[in-house]
């Protein structure tokens, strides 16, 4: 039988538990998504069955890029999605297609369900002083048509962004002094700021309430991309200052994942699915 003490005990025990401070509890990611370039040569092939894929290893959310998903029947795409119960809730789109197709890219943007666009990368032509200072106008351009269409914006970084700086300044300080923040959000590539030298710790901190999302993968100790728990990222003490950063999106992605590609991206599931932080 359980008598009076007991249940006493038990409600004081779950008092204290509910008192605890919130950095005393271990945290755990929600949904944690697929950017799809890491399965590119899978998905141009057969994009539905990849997605079953996708979504039976346990992904709940994917973000479009590379494949050739832009000449895709968007609408079966959709479909697929709904059936499976995964959400895109962005999708890259090359600098190209938003200057020259932006319409288009917001149509696709919203029949795939997706609230936000990122900008994935910028060709050599813009990484000198004069290209990006020239291209960084029409971020804010973007962006603001963006708005107007119910759909948000982002930059992707790769180690580029970083390292190179003309006159003394990197273009990501540039891109970040020359942009609106309240338009202009950043997706971290954590591997590629690392990759660049960076303390993303730091970074993250700096960004605090601009970062809309973050691309997981790991690197080996010869600096190599690879699944995530395959290599030394700690990504544990990265993630506990989302309680100060408040990112909701956590991409899993790697450039040069090894065919047959698909145990490389369970790798990562489980391993983002157990960490506690």
């Amino acid at each position: 039988m359980i008598d009076r003490r007991s249940l006493m005990g038990a409600g004081l025990g779950l008092g204290a538990s509910v008192l605890l401070p919130r950095e005393a509890q271990a945290a755990r990611l929600g949904a944690i998504g697929l950017q799809l370039y890491t399965i590119r040569q899978l998905f141009s092939a057969d994009p539905v069955k990849t997605l079953e894929a996708v979504a039976g290893i346990g992904y709940r959310e994917i973000e479009y890029g590379g494949g050739g998903y832009e000449a895709m029947d968007h609408a079966m795409l959709r479909r697929t999605q709904d059936r499976l119960g995964l959400k895109a809730p962005s999708i890259h789109v090359p600098y190209e297609s938003l200057r020259d197709k932006f319409d288009a890219s917001v149509a696709m943007a919203k029949t795939l369900g997706a609230d936000t666009v990122v900008l994935p990368f910028m060709t050599n032509q813009h990484r000198t002083e004069e290209g990006w200072n020239a291209a960084l106008p029409n971020f804010n351009r973007f962006a603001e048509g963006l708005k107007k269409a119910g759909l948000g914006f982002a930059y992707h970084n790769h180690d580029f962004e970083f390292t190179n700086k003309p006159s003394g300044v990197s273009l990501y300080d540039r891109l970040l002094q020359g942009t609106d923040p309240a338009l202009v959000k950043v997706e971290i590539d954590l591997y590629w700021a690392i990759h660049a030298g960076e303390d993303v710790q730091a970074l993250i901190r700096r960004l605090a309430g601009r970062i809309y999302a973050y691309h997981v993968k790991d690197a080996r100790a010869d600096g190599s991309m690879t699944a995530v728990g395959a290599g030394k990222i700690d990504f544990a003490s990265i993630f506990k200052l989302n309680r100060l950063a408040g990112v909701k999106h956590f991409y899993v992605e790697n450039d040069q994942a090894p065919a047959p590609y698909l145990p490389d991206i369970t790798t990562s599931f489980r391993t983002l699915r157990s960490l506690r932080f």
